[in-house]
């Protein structure tokens, strides 16, 4: 059964860090490159980084120098850690295929950046 499940958000301080965690199933995970999209209400979902299967890392403008996208082959892991965080990046996270989206969603893992 393919699932992801985002783990990790909470409510930080501007400037504070966090660190994703997101579980994806082998047939999801496995020889493909992972992405970490965000989504705020009433606006599109975005790729704010990816990942390929060998490790080579790309990053979104906004986000780049700030967060480190990271991956656990032997466990079908990904991370995004997280620091010097905005109010911007205020939004709920998401993993998934990138830049192809597996046809399915884990339930999100919601990040506030509020003093």
């Amino acid at each position: 059964q393919e699932t992801l499940v985002e783990s990790g958000g909470g409510l930080v301080q501007p400037g504070g860090s966090l660190r994703l965690s997101c579980a994806a199933s082998e047939s999801i995970f496995r020889w493909h490159s992972m992405g970490w999209y965000r989504q705020v209400p009433g606006k599109q979902r975005d790729l704010v980084a990816r990942i390929t299967a060998g490790g080579t890392t790309y990053y979104e403008d906004r986000v780049r120098g700030r967060f480190t996208i990271s991956r656990d082959n032997a466990n079908n892991m990904v991370y995004l850690e997280m620091n010097s965080l905005k109010p911007d990046d205020t939004a709920v996270y998401y993993c998934n295929r990138a830049p192809t989206n597996f046809p399915l969603w884990g339930q999100g893992t919601n990040v506030t950046v509020s003093s």
